[in-house]
């Protein structure tokens, strides 16, 4: 089978190698679909030490074809979302049963698990609540997850915040009662002018920058909630954390690692995406097969108009 082995500076190799031999507790897994993180886009950019090699990719769906002797609730042929922390940008996984989850009839480049359950466990950690005023600040592909999840729990207000146009049309599409062009307007000023001059209840901030953080604390109420949904990476970022203290701002941290945390909030994505309460149709903007797959990671990079999220796509 082939598969995607990151060896240089924006420099992934094809190779061949065996297809996985299952445990008695996996299913083998023909992928379909591998989504490019934004997690894995660091040492894509940075390159790895000389001789270093690393088999990313973590957001995979795909296709049982095989099943361990002591499996149980999954079959041949059934269509699944899986968690894996690494070999995703592969022809096939071998993958424990009970990290698979079974999609329905949504189509598998669509279902990408692992960043829905991410967006799941931030939106249930933040306890957003019925008649809430909500902030979204960033409207990419984890932005538009957690948009279109807040909608579902009823709430008053869901501003969306970006400077791209076609990003806020995306978060217009999905229901947006406000969105803000950061670049024209001033953020917390329409904030407050919707929320009776008080503040967003919740603010999730799903950019990973360092001026999205700070906006989280010029919109958010006094005793409101901030969520760091974002992946933060690079330079160092820093807080008023005096006037945070003074705020009483509730901060969480919207990126687990606990895996039964990570699993249920797969398990609730799937649920959502196969019942028809939550759609991922048009946040897939760039499906890219992997003999291209440095492309499919430049792509992430350059964020080019239109963009919100590329896969790695895989033949029949």
């Amino acid at each position: 089978m082939r598969i995607a082995a990151l060896r240089a500076h924006e420099g992934f190799v094809i190779e061949e190698t065996d297809v996985p031999v299952i445990g008695p507790d996996e299913v083998l897994v023909k992928v379909v679909a591998s989504g490019v993180c934004a997690s894995d886009l660091e040492p894509w950019i940075a390159g790895l030490p000389d001789g270093e090699v690393r088999y990313l990719g973590h957001e995979v769906s795909g296709v049982v074809v095989e099943t361990g002797v002591d499996v149980d609730g999954l079959d041949v042929g059934d269509r699944v979302g899986t968690w894996v922390t690494e070999r995703g940008f592969a022809e096939y996984v071998a993958v424990r049963a009970a990290y698979c989850f079974r999609t329905g009839e949504v189509p598998l480049d669509e279902v990408l698990a692992e960043p829905i359950a991410c967006a799941v466990n931030a939106v249930e950690a933040a306890n957003v609540r019925l008649g809430d005023d909500v902030v979204v600040i960033g409207a990419g592909f984890m932005g538009n997850l957690v948009q279109k999840l807040v909608a579902l729990r009823g709430v008053r207000q869901l501003i969306v915040a970006d400077a791209r146009p076609d990003a806020l049309g995306r978060a217009t599409d999905f229901g947006a009662t406000r969105v803000v062009d950061v670049g024209q307007e001033s953020l917390p000023d329409v904030v407050r002018s919707l929320t009776d001059g008080k503040g967003a209840d919740v603010t999730f901030e799903c950019t990973g920058s360092q001026q999205a953080l700070t906006a989280t604390g010029e919109t958010t109420r006094m005793s409101g909630t901030i969520a760091i949904v974002g992946f933060h990476q690079g330079a160092e970022r820093t807080i008023p954390l005096a006037y945070w203290n003074w705020m009483a701002f509730t901060v969480v941290n919207a990126h687990f690692r606990e895996l039964a945390i990570i699993l249920r909030g797969m398990e609730v994505g799937v649920r959502l995406l196969a019942s028809g309460q939550l759609s991922t149709k048009g946040l897939v903007t760039h499906r890219i097969p992997l003999e291209r797959i440095d492309d499919a990671f430049g792509t992430l990079r350059d964020k080019p108009p239109g963009f919100a999220k590329a896969v790695i796509t895989f033949p029949g």
